[in-house]
């Protein structure tokens, strides 16, 4: 059967192909469209703006730049609308909505005709929602992202969302600045549209991303303002009409092999927890189990390289300037599968041989003088874990890597809100805060609450650190000594439900192991005695979904129905 393009895909079921495309192509014409213009094969553009998402204020000028790509290769550049999420205007978190997003992608992607597609997002769960939308609906995409911003000043002091955010907050908690100054560093933390300026987990996706092939060499550090990002996106709809006629697919692109090195370059640039929860969920739509204890082993031979906050000092800017993706790459390639086909139709070595040369720099280290010799993100075992839990060590204090202490427990994210900031709770700096029922149901979403803020008496204290456990996420522009992902979350039976506060808890990163101590008889009773939060049920719409569909961290908080299981493969 010859295949049918362009319009004539995925005609709408009316019993009469004929009739259907007719009455296709007389509505379309409504649109301005000639003969010549509808015979061409037809490139989708997810446009993912929102006057909502400063992430995604460019999203426009690149969809016309992608366009324009497309159209000088002769195709017809179709742009369609999706969800677009930002992290600080998502109720409850952009993470309860990023399965949503996924869906409503892939959708469009299967329902409209569309020879290829070209994904244009930015803003942290936007490029993995896309990713596995695109893993899914398996037709040739290829992923754009809007770019982080540039930094900006405030006095003296060179700033950039969002790790900056963070740490002039806590100062403002601990009473070092007034309500005036953070008003004025407010203004001044998002300089430019773009995304987080820091390698939080918008710049972790967009280079993860094009690490496993399918993103254009170069695309990641691109800043949002730069002419460049428009060049990139010209090209990316110029490569989408040569994919649709090669008919090469994400199945062809997402392997075992190129999620391994995705997973290399998050250990190097010091990246976002989040990077392994999104991984998870896009490896698990093709069937692809995310091994962590081999991503474990991974990081005693992948040293952080890239000095930007929060793990260093410079910012997304900096790194571009110092050669991007391509610098880092460089210094990976032994570690890395270069045999791994990326969306340019070469593969990775192919890609990193045809890399401009480097030069001088110190952002991007070599692999012999690191920024952190042990990995940037550790996986953890013991009986306060569970299945697993993380800790991005190159982001924790270096004394409180190996720490035993008492456990100061909050029930959810009202309690820790309620207590936190209260003069009279019984809580000393050497102490364990841990945060439940704040995992994927518990919360619900998963919110990055797991930066939990240092208790208001210690943080007038001096206090900057302390070790912190949580079933939740933390941002990738946080740090501090804080475990995350605790699997199964409290909520549905795991091991932070039957913590108490004064039980005694101990960390020890170098021997991957996070445990409490309590016997088995009572940590039998405990269990017995326990039962499920309400908060976890639904009654209808969107709610129910998630609850009754959503996993676990460790399988990436997708939903059951949307992943491909068994398993049939896993990363190395």
């Amino acid at each position: 059967m010859k295949k049918q393009i362009g319009m004539r895909r995925g005609l709408t079921h009316y019993g009469d192909e004929g009739f259907a495309l007719y009455l296709r192509k007389a509505f379309i014409k409504a649109m301005g469209y000639s003969d010549d213009a509808l015979s061409r094969p037809v490139i989708g553009i997810a446009n993912t703006f929102s006057e909502y998402n400063a992430c995604h204020a460019n999203a426009p000028k690149i969809v016309e730049a992608v366009k324009r790509g497309v159209m000088l290769a002769g195709g017809l550049p179709m742009e369609f609308p999706t969800i677009s999420l930002h992290e600080s205007f998502s109720f409850p978190t952009s993470m309860y909505l990023r399965n949503l997003m996924s869906m409503d992608t892939e959708e469009m992607m299967r329902a409209l005709p569309m020879d290829a597609c070209v994904l244009i997002g930015g803003c942290d769960k936007t490029v993995p929602a896309q990713l596995m939308a695109a893993a899914s609906a398996d037709i040739p995409a290829i992923q754009v992202a809007t770019g982080p911003m540039l930094s900006g000043t405030h006095g003296e002091e060179r700033v950039g969302a969002c790790t900056d955010c963070r740490r002039f907050w806590g100062s403002y908690r601990a009473g070092d600045i007034d309500a005036d100054e953070i008003n004025r560093v407010e203004g001044r933390l998002v300089p430019t549209a773009g995304t987080c300026g820091v390698m939080g987990t918008a710049s972790t996706m967009a280079l993860m991303t094009e690490a496993m092939g399918m993103m254009l060499p170069g695309g990641a550090t691109i800043p949002t303002v730069h002419a460049d990002r428009l060049r990139h996106g010209e090209a990316a709809g110029a490569r989408a009409m040569k994919m649709a006629e090669e008919g090469l697919c994400p199945s062809k692109i997402l392997t075992p092999e190129s999620f391994a090195n995705g997973l290399r370059m998050l250990l190097a640039i010091g990246g976002s927890t989040n990077g392994v929860v999104h991984l998870a969920a896009i490896a698990g739509r093709l069937g692809i189990e995310l091994d962590m204890e081999a991503f474990d082993r991974m990081g005693e031979e992948t040293p952080v390289l890239v000095d930007l906050k929060p793990t260093g000092q410079f910012y997304m800017d900096d790194l571009h300037r110092a050669g991007g993706t391509a610098a880092i790459l460089r210094e990976l390639k032994p570690l890395l599968h270069l045999d791994c086909m990326t969306i340019t139709g070469r593969t990775l070595g192919e890609e990193i041989e045809a890399m401009p040369p480097g030069h001088t720099q110190n952002i991007v280290r070599p692999l012999s003088d690191p920024i952190h010799k042990g990995g940037g993100i550790a996986f953890l075992k013991g009986n306060l874990a569970g299945d697993g839990a993380i800790i991005k060590q190159s982001a924790c204090s270096g004394d409180l890597l190996t720490h035993e202490g008492r456990a100061v427990v909050f029930d959810s994210l009202e309690d820790l809100a309620e207590r936190i900031d209260a003069p009279d709770l019984d809580v000393s700096k050497d102490d364990v805060l841990i945060l439940r029922n704040a995992g994927p149901k518990g919360a619900p979403g998963m919110p990055e609450a797991g930066y939990i803020p240092i208790p208001k008496k210690l943080a007038a204290q001096g206090v900057k650190d302390m070790v912190r456990i949580s079933d939740c996420r933390m941002s990738g522009t946080a740090f501090g000594t804080i475990v995350l992902h605790a699997t199964p979350e409290a909520a549905v039976g795991g091991p932070l439900a039957f913590v108490e506060t004064g039980d005694t808890v101990r960390l020890d990163v170098p021997k991957r192991l996070l445990e409490f101590d309590v016997t088995d008889e009572e940590l039998e009773r405990r269990r017995a005695a326990w039962s499920a939060p309400a908060t976890t049920h639904a009654e209808r719409g969107y709610a129910k979904l998630y609850m009754d569909q959503v996993t676990q961290a460790d399988e990436g908080a997708d939903f059951a129905f949307l992943a491909k299981r068994p398993y049939t493969a896993k990363t190395p």
